[in-house]
């Protein structure tokens, strides 16, 4: 081989581009590793993270801080250093008989708040599944609309549902019912007046679980119900062994969901009671805000509050882990 073919077989090295601002030019690899690089989906989420932190996290830290300090209205006003209490505000609380009570109510609320909307949404779910599309729309129409009706407007109606002169319960009750409900005050008995914010709260979380579940039901593979049918099962044997292995990580999220949101009702009880709850009728976000800006325990406010965090720490972590393990499955 001559010395011009080897000249001719060796590939051609282009000369280092120069940079106008100066020096070698930049690495391709280093200009990607910004634009799609492993880096990159962390800056995309970088604002996000930053509007977040300044929202929650702030104020989180600024109330474990006044839940060892002795804040009233003087420090919260004039900005004067609060004097330090360590642990006296949660022996406070603790130590105080309401408090076990507001938690016995928050939680039994809860559960029944919570028992009631996810079979009312399971049954929807199913109800939607077995309906024909036109009538299936009107019923998601209905439930949307009803999820998305703002939450004054939501109590106001169901006050009036309630009222003692002219509310459609007593209505009811007396002439289609044959009961004595005439005149009747739904808010002198606390287990009535919960009654009525608890199908406050239900109507509003109903939508959210009956279209969250029936999407969750669409993925039930139609043949395998056909399969368990023929093998003699009836309608409970193929919920328990076909549809709900399917549907229970969606299941058990939402009511996960729930349990958090149904624990930390305010605004209905709040609104319900016309901004002025009873005692009888104080849950543990209402006993929070009452010793806050009622009895000017700013500190104390927030250590309850701090403390309904703890509880409901595990249900999140709970919540998180059903979040994971349905990344695993997908």
């Amino acid at each position: 081989m001559s010395a011009a073919d080897i000249k001719a077989a060796e590939p051609e090295v282009s000369a280092p581009q120069a940079n106008p601002g100066g020096g070698p030019a930049p690495s391709p690899s280093r200009r990607s590793r910004w634009t799609n690089g492993p880096l990159l989906p962390y800056l995309l989420i970088a604002p996000a993270v930053v509007a977040l932190a300044s929202v929650f996290v702030w104020p989180l830290i600024k109330t474990v801080i006044m839940s060892f300090q002795d804040v009233g209205r003087r420090e919260l006003w004039t900005g004067d250093a609060a004097e330090w209490v360590g642990f006296e505000q949660f022996t406070n609380i603790l130590g105080d008989g309401e408090f076990y009570d507001v938690l016995w109510r928050t939680v039994l609320f809860m559960v029944v708040c919570v028992v009631t909307t996810m079979a009312v949404g399971l049954f929807l779910a199913h109800s939607m599944q077995r309906m024909s599309k036109p009538f299936r729309l009107l019923l998601t129409g209905a439930l949307i609309a009803a999820w998305s009706l703002p939450l004054l407007v939501a109590t106001s109606i169901f006050r009036w549902f309630a009222d003692s002169d002219y509310g459609v319960a007593n209505m009811v009750l007396t002439e289609y019912l044959g009961l004595d409900f005439q005149g009747h005050n739904w808010w002198l008995d606390p287990k009535q007046g919960f009654l009525m914010i608890g199908a406050v709260v239900v109507w509003g979380a109903v939508p959210f679980v009956a279209i969250t579940l029936y999407a969750a039901l669409t993925q039930v593979p139609a043949e395998l119900e056909e399969a368990a049918a023929l093998d003699g099962a009836g309608r409970l044997g193929i919920f328990r062994y076909v549809t709900w292995p399917v549907i229970k990580p969606v299941f058990q999220m939402v009511a996960t969901l729930s349990v958090i949101w149904d624990f930390n009702v305010f605004g209905q009880v709040f609104l319900m009671r016309g901004n002025k709850p009873e005692p009888e009728y104080n849950l543990l976000g209402l006993y929070s805000y009452e010793k806050a800006f009622e009895s000017n325990s700013f500190s104390q406010g927030a250590a309850i509050a701090l403390i309904t965090v703890l509880l409901l720490s595990g249900v999140a972590v709970y919540y998180l882990r059903q979040l994971l393990k349905i990344g695993e499955v997908e």
